[in-house]
């Protein structure tokens, strides 16, 4: 099975030993998304937002969009802030939606809010 590295510039580049995509055996695997262009933090339905339309540019240079993704990861500092992002990332989607987790965790890269990671088929 043959890899094919994903990357645009309309999303961050990688902030360490990895790449913004894979694409491998019929699956795009996008790598965990922050907004690390997005200053200052703390609304966290704008980092949202520019967390998602990061994810849509990765999808849209390997020629897929949000109806592809079937799996998708939310890593987010504080839970309380769940229902403001789940408002905004359902705003992405229309009709099925893909699996999801939801984690709180203690740090993210950058110090950000949220962090997404999708896969796409």
């Amino acid at each position: 099975m043959s890899k094919q590295i994903v990357y645009t510039d309309q999303a961050p580049a990688a902030i360490g030993p990895y790449s913004q995509a894979v694409q491998a055996g019929g699956f795009l695997f996008v790598s965990g998304q922050i907004a690390i262009d997005l200053a200052p933090l703390g609304d966290i339905q704008a980092e949202t937002r520019k967390v998602m339309e990061n994810i849509g540019a990765i999808l849209k240079t390997a020629g897929k969009d949000y109806s592809n993704v079937v799996k998708a990861t939310i890593f987010v500092k504080d839970l309380n802030n769940f229902v403001a992002i789940n408002e905004v990332y359902g705003s992405f989607f229309t009709g099925e939606f893909p699996a999801r987790e939801t984690v709180e965790v203690a740090r993210l890269p950058k110090d950000v809010n949220v962090e997404i990671s999708v896969i796409a088929v």
